[in-house]
């Protein structure tokens, strides 16, 4: 049973947002992505029904999309300040960036939006299935 119950703490570890337990992916990070982005049907911990309705994380390529521009950005920056790279030389080191992050970013935008509709539910009794 995790002792940390805090909203980030629960999204980066890709658990439930209900319960903050239950594991929310059937398998661990890969860079598969079939298999990186494969969501359990429900919570093991609280029974929480994940997918709320046909095509519900068809909402989370906004905060994908909202992912990908602050990654570019940041690299961009690194990039130009920190190693003083030309616009081509930056523009491939974002789409690099962008290509083999995309794995972590599909994960964590699916969690996140998740996590902006289902409230945490310390009683149990509370709990929404």
């Amino acid at each position: 049973m995790s002792t940390n119950k805090s909203k980030l703490y629960s999204i980066f570890t890709s658990k439930c947002p209900q319960c903050r337990e239950g594991e929310f992916f059937e398998n661990k990070f890969s860079f598969n992505v079939l298999k990186t982005t494969q969501t359990k049907t429900h919570c093991p911990n609280c029974n929480l029904k994940y997918m709320r309705e046909p095509s519900f994380f068809y909402g989370a390529m906004y905060v994908g999309y909202g992912l990908s521009v602050a990654v570019a950005v940041a690299i961009y920056v690194i990039s130009v300040v920190l190693f003083g790279l030309t616009m081509r030389e930056s523009l491939v080191t974002i789409a690099i960036g962008l290509f083999l992050l995309a794995p972590w970013s599909l994960r964590l935008s699916r969690v996140i939006w998740i996590h902006l509709f289902i409230k945490y539910a310390k009683d149990p009794k509370d709990r929404v299935l």
